[in-house]
């Protein structure tokens, strides 16, 4: 399945909304209740278009995955033992497959994309929080070689916190 990586413009919002609605349903059907009307709400997706931070990978003219790469964590990563303290970084944040295109490693391609991304530009780790009753998530971070690092209690529950070396 071939993808196409861009970022994202307001033009998207819409369906970048129904997107992340339809993964919240269905999130919710198998008892995973990560994110919900609160995050991440409309406002938190156009702040990050406008910041041009949020990123569309496009199958056949669809939106099938979004997330958002930046520097910004919240102050709980502070006390993660971070291994690649000294080097450069970015965030990994909202990585959302639309549920028509999951089970179709969609995901997979797209942390290997910005993997590739990231380190043609020098940059040399990845750090993201994963929501512990995500199993989904875990395996695929687990899979791709992510290193629990720490972890941070938020209003959903326990997140792990991560790293990658690329």
């Amino acid at each position: 399945m071939q993808i196409t990586f861009r970022t994202a413009s307001l033009s998207d919002l819409q369906e970048i909304n129904q997107l992340v609605q339809d993964a919240i349903d269905t999130m919710n059907n198998l008892q995973i209740f990560q994110w919900d009307e609160r995050y991440p709400d409309q406002e938190i997706l156009q702040e990050d278009i406008e910041k041009e931070e949020l990123y569309v990978g496009l199958v056949d003219g669809h939106i099938a995955v979004i997330y958002v790469l930046n520097r910004e964590a919240d102050l709980e990563y502070d006390d993660a033992k971070w291994r690649f303290e000294n080097r450069p970084f970015y965030v990994l944040h909202r990585l959302c497959v639309a549920p028509s295109y999951q089970k179709c490693g969609i995901a997979r391609k797209t942390v290997l994309h910005i993997e590739e991304e990231l380190r043609s530009k020098g940059i040399e780790a990845i750090r993201l929080d994963v929501f512990s009753k995500n199993p989904y998530a875990l395996r695929l971070y687990d899979h791709l070689g992510f290193t629990k690092v720490g972890h941070a209690d938020w209003r959903k529950g326990r997140f792990y916190l991560m790293e990658k070396y690329i």
